[in-house]
């Protein structure tokens, strides 16, 4: 499986969309609350695990979508478990990394 990241860049902040790539372009609907991913803010460009580490670790915020880009980020320790939602099957998670 392979990730889709796209780095997006608001005055000095840094957010980093990660998307598992086989969701991006699909919409995810569950209890009234919508997962879209077929806007511009999750389609970017295939990276390697090591590489999308890198750039969450140095990120001001994430957002996550998909097993295994939820997964990377708890491994990188961005993410914990109780803060995992999903829709529709799908998990998903938001952090704001606060950088000492």
């Amino acid at each position: 499986m392979s990730l889709i990241v796209k780095v997006h860049h608001k005055d000095s902040r840094t957010v980093v969309a990660v998307c598992d790539s086989d969701l991006v372009g699909r919409v995810f609907e569950e209890n009234n609350v919508v997962l879209d991913l077929s806007g511009d803010f999750f389609n970017g460009e295939v990276l390697e695990k090591q590489e999308v580490g890198d750039l969450i670790r140095n990120a001001d915020s994430v957002n996550l979508v998909g097993k295994e880009a939820v997964k990377l980020g708890i491994s990188e320790g961005i993410i914990e478990e109780e803060n995992i939602k999903v829709v529709d099957g799908v998990p998903h998670a938001q952090a704001v990394i606060l950088q000492e």
